[in-house]
């Protein structure tokens, strides 16, 4: 697992977006506004990666989010896919986005399946929850 003081602005970002860490979710892990659910989501897939868990509470509904977040170290994303959207955009209030995660974690890998919810409260987009298809193990 890298940590976020190992990435720097211009490296290619982790949410695999195609833009620079700088320009996608490197600000929204320093506290700026998703405009999107989709941006968070992929900010949030961002601090999974890099073991960012002050991000994922702030991003994550109070009514649904867990006392302690526990990341494993031992597990490592590789990718992710957002596979659809319902809502989200900047002038919605709600919105779903589904996505693939792609993971490594010694000589296993796999991929899990998420459908996400989100809510935008005061201008900010927030996780509420989701519902996860049991994560895949892919061969060779």
């Amino acid at each position: 697992m890298r940590a976020a003081g190992d990435i720097a602005p211009d490296d290619r970002c982790p949410c695999f977006s195609g833009d620079a860490y700088g320009a996608c979710c490197g600000p929204l892990l320093d506290g700026a506004s998703a405009p999107t659910a989709v941006r968070l989501m992929r900010s949030r897939y961002t601090a999974f990666a890099l073991g960012d868990t002050d991000h994922l509470r702030a991003t994550w509904h109070p009514s649904t989010r867990p006392h302690d977040i526990e990341i494993d170290d031992g597990l490592i994303w590789r990718r992710l896919v957002i596979v659809g959207t319902d809502g989200g955009g900047p002038f919605d209030h709600e919105g779903v986005v589904e996505f693939e995660a792609f993971w490594r974690q010694g000589d296993e890998r796999g991929v899990m399946r998420e459908r996400s919810r989100f809510v935008r409260v005061d201008r900010r987009w927030l996780y509420v929850d989701g519902v996860v298809t049991p994560a895949t193990k892919l061969e060779g």
